[in-house]
């Protein structure tokens, strides 16, 4: 199904795909500003950049449903078989089930979902390695479900997040195995190699596997020129948002700027020159972002930034300083731009309509050119136009 959203309502309309956001694998640009772009984002150990952890979050968001409908299954199948092995997988999977439900709800409030999540992930594991130690530990086969949770690892993590993820399962299957039964496991090592085995595997084959998938579909939601997130990217992140504020009723704020006068910049001193104008301004935008404000190129020399959680006085605070970072800076070789900004931001307690939001946003924007450029405008100001 496609999802049809007009990201300027009074100008154009799209069609935008909703795609997966995914892993910036390599940004092909150079110069300083672009190193120093990609130490100043918002890293994590488990997540490298903002884009490792969109690609975390659409993810998280694909994985609910299906996570939900494997829990009925193993549910049905525990009620089916449990005149034979009893009720004590239920001793994993009700906490497992707890443990992601918590960080679904969660997740929308806090900074760093990624540890969060990976939180409830070695939740997760510990869950499954005290029910198979209760039932027996090595003497019973279920101690290789510890490798069911190492699948999910690297489509939500960086590397690092991957290693570690194995070394805590494999660390708990050694940890069950001869905690339960030291003796049996030295007269019997497959019941240990065999667990530790799947788990390495596991791993191993799903991270090139995504990886492949990442650099395949990377350029579908990155701008090439500035390495930002697109419009596509943004059509995946609106609907999330929207969800999101259904859970938590909080306020989501729209920025959109708009450089000014870029085009008398490349007709004086060329397309390379306003080209590097871009990427740099690009650069001192996301500089003044929080780990989960977005930042996206919407096209020519126009950005938007969503700020959730935000409302009106923060986020036009926050384009104020957009806006005075970008006019106190030279870029592009020496060129000095000014910006205009519009400010809006959706009502409290209600379902976020970025359609709505934005067209506001747009018309801020709108006044903010009208009274002379080189200034943030709010959502139901009134002002006077500047006559030339």
């Amino acid at each position: 199904m496609f999802l049809s959203l007009n990201f300027r309502p009074a100008r154009l309309s799209v069609v935008i795909d909703p795609i997966e956001r995914v892993e910036r694998v390599t940004i092909m640009q150079t110069g300083s500003h672009t190193r120093a772009e990609r130490r100043t984002s918002a890293t994590s150990w488990l997540c490298r950049d903002d884009f490792d952890r969109e690609r975390m979050l659409d993810m998280e968001e694909r994985v609910q449903p299906v996570r939900r409908r494997t829990f009925m299954i193993l549910a049905f199948a525990i009620a089916c078989l449990s005149p034979w092995v009893g009720w004590w997988p239920l001793l994993f999977l009700i906490p497992v089930s707890a443990f992601f439900s918590a960080a679904d709800l969660f997740m929308p409030r806090v900074e760093r979902p990624e540890h969060l999540m990976f939180a409830a992930w070695i939740g997760s594991e510990l869950a499954i390695a005290g029910a198979v130690s209760l039932e027996g530990g090595p003497h019973v086969a279920a101690l290789s479900w510890l490798a069911i949770p190492v699948i999910t690892l690297s489509s939500r993590f960086s590397m690092r997040g991957v290693v570690a993820g194995v070394v805590i399962a494999g660390a708990l299957v050694l940890a069950v195995a001869f905690g339960v039964d030291a003796s049996y496991v030295l007269q019997q090592p497959e019941r240990v190699v065999a667990p530790l085995a799947l788990i390495l595997s596991v791993a191993v084959l799903s991270t090139p596997l995504m990886r492949s998938d990442i650099q395949h579909r990377s350029d579908a939601v990155i701008d090439q020129l500035t390495g930002m997130l697109n419009r596509k990217a943004l059509g995946v992140r609106v609907h999330e948002l929207a969800q999101q504020s259904e859970i938590t009723g909080e306020t989501v704020g729209v920025i959109v700027a708009d450089l000014d006068h870029f085009k008398h910049i490349n007709d004086t001193c060329g397309h390379t020159v306003g080209d590097a104008v871009l990427k740099e301004v690009a650069y001192l935008l996301r500089k003044q972002l929080r780990a989960f404000d977005l930042a996206y190129r919407l096209g020519g020399e126009e950005f938007l930034i969503l700020v959730p959680g935000s409302d009106l006085d923060h986020a036009s605070e926050l384009a104020e300083r957009l806006r005075e970072s970008v006019c106190a800076e030279e870029v592009g070789g020496g060129v000095t731009v000014t910006m205009s900004v519009g400010v809006a931001c959706s009502p409290p307690g209600a379902r976020f309509d970025y359609a709505e939001v934005f067209s506001r946003a747009d018309a801020a924007l709108y006044r903010a050119k009208d009274l002379g450029r080189d200034q943030v405008c709010l959502d139901g100001e009134l002002a006077v136009p500047v006559l030339a």
